[in-house]
């Protein structure tokens, strides 16, 4: 258990971006899931819909830190390419 006052404060803050942290994670993951849904169904224009839902949800994931701006990228990059291929 936290000793300090500063510590205690800290622990407080932690728990409070925990739970905010969590939260946007789940978004961003339900919003990728949407999109690849909608790919596996071979819907093109939901994915499209789904994509313009997910893709800032994880750019702003990636800009506030709970995913990497790499990695925030390479999914969506992934996916439209994905969706690109369900036209062809």
């Amino acid at each position: 258990m936290a000793n300090t006052a500063s510590a205690r404060k800290a622990a407080r803050k932690i728990a409070r971006r925990t739970v905010i942290n969590k939260a946007r994670r789940s978004r961003v993951r339900t919003a990728v899931t949407k999109v690849e849904e909608a790919i596996a169904a071979g819907d093109r224009n939901k994915a499209l819909e789904a994509m313009k839902q997910a893709e800032p949800q994880l750019m702003r994931a990636a800009q506030r830190g709970q995913v990497h701006s790499n990695t925030a990228s390479r999914k969506v990059s992934r996916l439209t390419k994905s969706i690109a291929k369900i036209g062809k």
